[in-house]
């Protein structure tokens, strides 16, 4: 078998695996926006301050630390103890429920009917005010996370594929890391679980109902506060796994907000409002940016990846903007 085809097989499948992880991050997205018509700009700081969050409880970090040393010339950073990885989750769900929680009783509630870019400006200031809250509370260094995650290539892949190459000295079968396997197992379950949710649960229902009309969703007993705060909730769990599986791969540093700029093109494929979009859009973006990266990058200097979605989505936007799944927008004059 040729070289050319084995090796795009295997970034194929490389693709496939960062296309799942993208999709995960759009859902995010596209739950609050279906819920409530807000472009929520400040997911990606949201996976961030999760996995700040996590970090800080596992090791045992003070909270505030550098201020509360700053303020009584103190030096205590730790309180001495580690929190197993299971029980730290938990508690960290519970404080991004509680984030929801906060964010639609300080903010949102007070913004109900309020034009989309008023709302939109809201989340900006969420991010920046979350970004230098997350700063303040666990500090601003580069953390690693570990929650038991596999790491590096996985051997017995390589050795159960190296068959393909029919004696091909250049192939070692293929290179797929433990740490991507097990993160597109968990975020394809997730994905799968918030599609379910949303399609046939009498919550999802009501959060369609809300996206459609919030009068309407009123009139008929709906509970705004209740299905805000169950979707900040429920993109707070989707931002957290977020930042997990970014974290364990890169380290927990403030660069780990940009996620969220990846999602853009992705949603802009897919449609803002759509679920099967995000997941169709992830997958198109995963794919074609590693495929093209392969296939391409050699010719025109590389790192192809920084830019080939934006460029994608900038196609997309000329002659479909609702993207593959979203609504067609139609005014009568």
């Amino acid at each position: 078998m040729p070289d050319s085809l084995l090796f795009g097989t295997e970034v194929l499948l490389n693709g496939l695996m960062a296309g799942v992880l993208y999709a995960l991050v759009a859902l995010g997205f596209v739950l609050i926006f279906k819920a409530s018509g807000i472009f929520n700009y400040a997911q990606g700081v949201m996976a961030l301050f999760a996995a700040l969050t996590l970090v800080g409880i596992m090791e045992g970090q003070v909270p505030f630390s550098h201020l509360i040393n700053a303020a009584f010339g103190t030096d205590i950073h730790h309180f001495g103890w580690h929190v197993p990885a299971l029980v730290a989750i938990i508690i960290t769900m519970v404080v991004m429920v509680f984030l929801a929680w906060a964010v639609n009783h300080f903010v949102m509630r007070h913004l109900v009917n309020q034009e989309p870019i008023i709302l939109f400006m809201a989340t900006i200031g969420l991010a920046y005010f979350l970004e230098g809250f997350g700063d303040l509370m666990w500090g601003s260094d580069i953390k690693k996370l570990d929650v038991g995650l596999p790491q590096g290539g996985s051997f017995w892949i390589e050795e159960n594929t190296q068959w393909l190459g029919f004696g091909n000295e250049n192939f070692y079968g293929f290179f797929l890391d433990k740490l991507d396997l097990v993160a597109t197992v968990i975020a394809a379950i997730l994905v799968a679980a918030l599609v379910i949710f949303a399609q046939y649960t009498k919550q999802g229902r009501a959060m369609r109902a809300v996206a459609d009309d919030h009068q309407a969703a009123l009139s008929v007993g709906i509970s705004l506060n209740f299905i805000w705060i169950m979707v900040w909730s429920v993109a707070g769990f989707v931002a957290l796994v977020a930042g997990i599986m970014w974290g364990a791969k890169s380290g927990v540093q403030f660069s780990l907000s940009l996620i969220a700029l990846k999602a853009l093109p992705v949603l802009m494929l897919g449609g803002f409002t759509s679920i099967p979009g995000a997941i169709v859009g992830g997958l198109i973006i995963g794919v074609g940016e590693k495929l093209f990266e392969f296939a391409i990058g050699p010719y025109i200097g590389g790192a192809t990846e920084n830019w080939f979605a934006y460029v994608l989505a900038l196609i997309f936007l000329v002659f479909r903007p609702q993207g593959l799944f979203g609504e067609k927008i139609i005014e009568r004059v």
